[in-house]
């Protein structure tokens, strides 16, 4: 297998993964009460725009030819990473 699918694959996954601990949140920001629920939805609102900024990464990589698609990973691995970080915070926060 190509190292660039190989690494869109891996990369598809970690997204899927991530989207469904976002709506795990979600369900439990429907039961939080008022004031809580107001910080989960805040919270979710800015995962939302990270995993939205990575998945765009993505797609960009996916167009790019095949030497131009190794620039682009430094920038998708910080864009996951960024979302992992965002996405462990609120998981420990709202446990």
């Amino acid at each position: 297998m190509e190292e660039k699918t190989a690494y869109q694959e891996k990369y598809e996954a970690k997204l899927k993964e991530w989207k469904a601990k976002i709506a795990q949140l979600e369900a439990r920001a429907d039961g939080a009460k008022a004031d809580a629920k107001i910080e989960y939805q805040d919270q979710i609102k800015r995962l939302k725009e990270k995993e939205k900024a990575a998945r765009s990464k993505l797609e960009e990589m996916k167009k790019a030819g095949s030497g131009a698609w190794k620039d682009l990973k430094s920038g998708l691995d910080k864009a996951g990473d960024e979302l992992k970080s965002a996405l462990d915070k609120a998981v420990a926060k709202f446990k």
